[in-house]
């Protein structure tokens, strides 16, 4: 299971109420938890970084379809190491 599975399966236990009340809005989950409600992505990803460093965190827009990024672009631990 991927470090974000967990974050993954969070959202979707919450995404009935979530889209039932914040529709279009981002949202940062943590250690499986709803940690903020955000109007924007650069409000979110400024707030995930401060509080949660590199992660791992789930950003995600309610409503919006799951993204599927390609392999070039995911997140590998020891980025940016040497």
């Amino acid at each position: 299971m991927s470090e974000l599975d967990s974050e993954i399966s969070a959202y979707n236990i919450l995404k009935p109420e979530l889209e039932s009340h914040h529709m279009g809005k981002w949202v940062i989950i943590h250690d499986e938890k709803l940690v903020s409600i955000c109007e924007s992505f650069e409000q979110a990803a400024e707030e995930a970084v401060k509080n949660f460093g590199r992660g791992p965190y789930l950003i995600r827009q309610v409503g919006a379809p799951p993204v599927t990024l390609p392999a070039s672009v995911m997140y590998c631990v020891g980025y940016g190491e040497h």
